[in-house]
């Protein structure tokens, strides 16, 4: 198979296709993280990937590029990452009690051809207390992390009644289907 390169300088992504044995080099640019509002969230998703895609493509159009961007939604309404420590502590509470959804758009290129998919999983958090919800924040800081949460950290461990679906995928890549992508990329 041809070098590939994760278009994503997040660790968790970096993490999880280590763990899958996939040989890769870490390659990011920034990239306008914006989408048309007539978009789903999935479609934005898919969106902000191929931007992420696009980008790196083009000074190394004969590799295989890895993109994906996640989003959380809860109640219809997209929660980015937290600005700062109000924020993050605003967005944990209303995740609270509640069933969210994490949405992570992913896009494979290799030259021109182009697999893309959004993969969906399902997030049910127990009640969490002010102090709890507080200690989470000061103590991990997850201003970097779309709904201000790793679900692989401490308050996934206690606050995180249920997951259906993919639980890497809300750790940022649905993993499995990556691979099972890259199985069908034409070499």
């Amino acid at each position: 198979m041809k070098p590939i390169i994760l278009a994503s300088q997040s660790p968790r992504r970096k993490q999880l296709l280590e763990w899958a044995e996939v040989p890769f080099e870490v390659i990011v640019k920034a990239t306008d993280e914006t989408f048309p509002e007539n978009l789903t969230q999935e479609e934005a998703a898919i969106h902000v990937a191929r931007q992420k895609a696009l980008v790196i493509r083009q000074e190394n159009p004969g590799r295989i590029i890895i993109a994906a961007d996640t989003m959380v939604v809860l109640e219809g309404l997209t929660i980015g990452k937290p600005a700062d420590r109000q924020q993050a502590i605003r967005i944990l509470s209303s995740l609270s009690g509640n069933t969210h959804h994490v949405i992570t758009g992913v896009v494979i290129l290799n030259g021109e051809q182009e697999i893309s998919f959004a993969d969906v999983t399902q997030v049910d958090f127990h009640y969490l207390s002010q102090a709890e919800i507080e200690f989470y924040v000061d103590k991990y800081q997850p201003y970097d992390k779309a709904g201000a949460y790793a679900i692989q950290e401490w308050i996934g461990v206690v606050g995180i009644k249920s997951v259906f679906g993919d639980f890497y995928n809300v750790m940022g890549l649905p993993v499995s289907r990556v691979v099972q992508a890259l199985k069908n990329i034409s070499v």
